[in-house]
């Protein structure tokens, strides 16, 4: 008989432990808890995971917006922006590590730029010249989309609220959306007020052809670490 060796490290145990897999905790609690049981050694990531009650593969159930969290997720991201002339001189003042034009949109598409941003955004002159990029960007979840608050005139204000927390997301195939919320550095005050912004958000874009209960279950966790579920208030 094989005997199955359990890699798992008695730290992680000892977290696992810490969880009542029975009980549904509120909010409160559920913060200190993940934070008591993130057992890595680095500022580890917070995040919420919400099973919503839409069925995917209706269009007209997709969940795709974008939240305004109060703290941000505590990690930078390099953001794009995508514009003409008239616009680069904005989108240097607010912020934006990379300013491309038509130049580099050719250059994404042959490959010879390199992609070092995890965001883009462009005004809307810009999009049908990305449209050559598409294949490239698309599948890398880059490219800019109105529904996602990346396409609009105003570019200084749009990188402006990017670098200032304001995040994208959708839901998976699983009906399952899942949002990085703060790190485990922040206080249990700004988590909760993050974790406010995000479920707010959600509620926002109930898809009108759902039926039944709409968040069915929240699953609060660190990187690495176990996860608690949470009392959710319809």
């Amino acid at each position: 008989m094989t005997t199955i060796k359990n890699t798992m490290s008695k730290r992680m145990q000892t977290a696992i432990a810490l969880v009542d897999k029975t009980k549904i905790y509120q909010l409160d609690e559920a913060i200190t808890l993940v934070k008591q049981t993130s057992t890595v050694k680095f500022d580890a990531s917070v995040e919420v995971h919400v099973c919503l009650g839409i069925d995917p593969a209706k269009s007209d159930q997709q969940i795709r917006a974008t939240v305004n969290l109060p703290h941000g997720t505590g990690k930078t991201k390099k953001i794009a922006a995508f514009v003409g002339t008239n616009n680069e001189k904005s989108a240097q003042e607010a912020g934006a590590d990379f300013v491309y034009g038509e130049e580099e949109i050719k250059k994404i598409k042959d490959g010879s730029l390199k992609i070092e941003f995890d965001i883009a955004v462009a005004t809307p002159d810009m999009m049908p010249k990305m449209a050559m990029a598409a294949k490239i960007l698309g599948p890398k979840g880059l490219m800019p989309n109105p529904k996602t608050d990346t396409v609009g005139t105003d570019i200084k204000k749009l990188v402006t609220e990017l670098k200032k927390g304001k995040a994208a997301f959708k839901n998976d195939s699983g009906a399952n959306v899942h949002q990085a919320i703060g790190k485990v550095s922040f206080t249990d005050a700004q988590l909760k007020e993050n974790i406010t912004a995000f479920v707010d958000a959600l509620k926002r874009v109930k898809p009108n052809g759902t039926k039944g209960t709409y968040l069915k279950a929240l699953f609060l966790t660190s990187a690495m670490g176990p996860s608690v579920k949470v009392e959710v208030v319809q």
